[in-house]
């Protein structure tokens, strides 16, 4: 995604907010946190400008918008709304939604920030027509509870690993859009035995800097006394209220405008995936967790090192018209791991949602020519 011009601090951060999971969006989205600007914090809130850009209400979305229709995509099947849901899982005490349809080697789709498996709609009746597949919401986001924990990247590679050896029990190829994707590749290094193929679509994820050093040091008693507690103040107050806009269905509908590529897959069903989730009384508090927690702690894993400790083949489904994530990302990762193939798409930041069939069609001609070995058995 091109940066826009920041604040003060634009000139020091507007480098690296490129590098960080998710990309920030305009100021004109964040007009009422400008005036937050304290340095010794560098500036959190504007390298939290994803919020309202990368991801909308309780987190974000991974697609993209204009004008709303309601019919679905010509000559493309699609999964059926429901609003109370499909299946769920029990996992560390909270209540994980999925999807699964179909029969076969098993496909196992993970979508991006703020998302849900409601974001693979027009993926799952295809892949199901030769496979298993199974579309499953990250713990805090979509029909999955929004619970109250520390987020971060392990909770979400924990939740998968998980979820592949309880319900899908047999070799997989795990597929990620965005954050999807990065949790994708985290799980699979996780559980090499299992996970027979990657497929990234426009993956999240920031290959390590080697010249940056740590400048931590230690809080003193006035910053954990005083700054501290009112930093976290600010903080509740100015992303409540950014929350509170966010989830308006028409900042939803603005939003979406301003980011697709190809408007004719935008309609009230993906709308409604992304308001309905954001009425949960609890995703105001997981939006204040994920914007001030987890996006300070996401430099420590970066896509190098995940994908030194990666075995299995990797596909990467790129939309080369991504604002946010362009080719030249994808092309470092096929320089930098061996066993990637590339397929280039003219799309945005969700291919599979913005060009469903010729996504459909390259992750389909990817896997046919993996070693599948699944198990004899369907569990």
């Amino acid at each position: 995604m091109s940066s826009p011009p920041s604040s003060s601090c634009a000139a020091p951060l507007s480098s690296s907010l490129r590098t960080q999971l998710f990309n920030p969006f305009p100021n004109r989205l964040l007009s009422s946190a400008r005036f937050y600007q304290h340095r010794s914090s560098k500036c959190e809130m504007s390298r939290r400008g994803f919020a309202l850009k990368g991801g909308i209400v309780a987190s974000g979305i991974s697609v993209m918008g204009s004008s709303l229709i309601t019919e679905p995509a010509q000559g493309v099947e699609r999964l059926e709304f429901k609003p109370d849901g499909y299946n769920f899982w029990t996992w560390r005490g909270h209540r994980i939604h999925y999807v699964v349809q179909g029969e076969g080697f098993p496909i196992v789709l993970i979508h991006g920030f703020g998302a849900s498996a409601f974001h693979w709609r027009y993926n799952i009746p295809e892949l199901a027509k030769k496979y298993k597949v199974y579309a499953i919401d990250l713990l805090g986001f979509g029909w999955s509870d929004k619970a109250l924990i520390e987020y971060d990247a392990m909770v979400w590679r924990d939740q998968v690993v998980d979820f592949l050896k309880e319900i899908v029990k047999e070799p997989a190829v795990v597929v990620g859009n965005s954050l999807g994707g990065f949790t994708a590749l985290v799980a699979a290094a996780g559980l090499p035995e299992q996970v027979v193929g990657v497929a990234l679509l426009n993956s999240a994820g920031q290959f390590g800097n080697v010249n940056s050093k740590s400048n931590e040091s230690e809080e003193t008693l006035l910053q954990k006394a005083i700054v501290k507690p009112l930093k976290e103040i600010f903080q509740r107050i100015v992303l409540g209220f950014l929350f509170w806009q966010a989830k308006q269905p028409a900042r939803i509908e603005s939003v979406l405008k301003s980011v697709y590529i190809n408007s004719s897959n935008v309609d009230d069903y993906l709308v409604e995936s992304i308001t309905r989730p954001a009425a949960d009384p609890n995703a105001g508090e997981v939006y204040y967790r994920l914007m001030t927690r987890f996006m300070l702690n996401q430099s420590k894993y970066t896509l190098d090192g995940v994908l030194s400790e990666l075995s299995c083949p990797l596909l990467l489904l790129w939309g080369d018209l991504d604002p946010w994530v362009g080719p030249a990302k994808a092309n470092r990762i096929k320089e930098f791991y061996p066993k990637t193939s590339l397929v280039n798409l003219k799309a945005g930041h969700c291919p599979h949602d913005e060009v469903p069939e010729l996504a459909n069609k390259a992750l389909l001609d990817w896997i046919s020519g993996l070693t599948l070995e699944a198990s004899p058995q369907s569990l």
